[in-house]
């Protein structure tokens, strides 16, 4: 039996460590073994550690429970993850409670270039059905790996459409790899294995109980370079997910909705305050996140092969090929056209790729 994977699920299960504990006390002595040999008066010297803590870690003696464990996993092929390992999500490693142990059963790399989180409601509209299909289609051209929770709604959407597309897609349990909750996704979660996998924190025996999925929450969040909210409403989980992503300083992305609808409530919110990113397309995600060269548009002297500009276009056109950047104030005073007008040539313009809007309501030719 693998010692050193016995004192990894030990310290899981040691009382008063925590995961941050654990971290400390790995960055000190390097493996589990070397914790719990440590003496005791070298332990409670550490600090966040203290003597309540180590005395929990030298009275520690339920090593049976982990040989049971071992026993499971060894079983059913899954694969434990210490946080020293290469294998390990080097993503977590940046998220200051990252779980030192994980388990795994797939065959994806936990380390591939571009991982997305998607979340949502589990009860999700139609709006949402489609919004959600048509992302994670659009993310095949940077072949993105999927993230979701595996729960009803948009992550079984998003799980569902990364496999139609030949997507990676991770399941983030809530719960040990000894059962699939909910059950109605027993298939899909077979079906994950095979392109994807199912990624827990948790050993075998834990339900999915209510206090399991901000512990969950905090994997889906940290393990991605960016997490997309596709419907919540505002006391929804997602907006637990997107504010643990955003203390991650991960990147935050919403698709927005109607404001009387409640499913969208959530994601309007954090539109609303700049807390994330709003997005209509993976375009736009491709290009927040720098994963594909920013194209400039055509020049305008093309664009007007091909365009036909209003009288008030034309006029605002000539103004800005005659001078740098300008005040919308000066646009105002030298086209001579009432403040409406101007504003809807510019939007137009602005649409187009044919003008930029710049900081200080200044704007200028593409």
């Amino acid at each position: 039996m693998n010692n050193e994977l016995l004192y990894q699920l030990a310290l899981t299960l040691t009382p008063n460590i925590g995961d941050v504990h654990s971290k400390t006390l790995i960055s000190i002595y390097g493996n589990a073994s070397d914790i719990f040999k440590a003496p005791m008066h070298q332990l409670e010297k550490i600090e966040g550690i203290g003597r309540i803590r180590a005395r929990s870690i030298k009275s520690f003696t339920d090593l049976s429970a982990c040989e049971e464990e071992i026993r499971f996993l060894e079983k059913e092929k899954i694969i434990p993850i210490f946080i020293t390992e290469e294998m390990y999500p080097q993503r977590l490693l940046n998220c200051y409670d990252s779980p030192p142990l994980l388990f795994f059963k797939g065959n994806t790399n936990l380390n591939a270039g571009k991982i997305v989180s998607i979340v949502g409601t589990r009860s999700n509209s139609e709006y949402g059905r489609q919004m959600c299909e048509r992302m994670v289609e659009e993310l095949r051209q940077q072949n993105v790996t999927v993230v979701s929770g595996l729960a009803f709604g948009i992550d079984t959407i998003a799980h569902r459409a990364a496999l139609k597309n030949n997507l990676p897609t991770i399941g983030v349990l809530a719960h040990g790899l000894d059962r699939i909750y909910p059950s109605q996704n027993h298939s899909l979660a077979r079906e994950m294995q095979e392109y994807g996998g199912l990624l827990t924190d948790f050993r075998s025996g834990t339900s999915p109980d209510r206090q399991n999925f901000p512990r969950r929450n905090r994997i889906v969040a940290g393990i991605c370079d960016a997490l997309i909210v596709i419907e919540s409403n505002r006391r929804g989980g997602s907006l637990i997910t997107a504010e643990i992503a955003a203390s991650y300083n991960k990147d935050l992305f919403a698709i927005p909705g109607r404001v009387n609808d409640i499913k969208s409530e959530g994601c309007n919110y954090l539109i609303k305050n700049n807390k994330a990113t709003m997005i209509t397309s993976s375009d736009d995600i491709f290009l927040e996140m720098n994963w594909m060269p920013k194209t400039r548009p055509a020049k305008k002297q093309q664009r007007e092969l091909f365009i036909e500009f209003s009288q008030s276009e034309k006029i605002i056109l000539t103004i800005l090929q005659e001078s740098p950047p300008l005040q919308l104030d000066e646009i105002y005073r030298r086209s001579g056209l009432g403040s409406g007008i101007v504003a809807e040539a510019l939007l137009m313009l602005e649409m187009q790729g044919i003008v930029e809007s710049l900081p200080g309501k200044k704007y200028k030719l593409n």
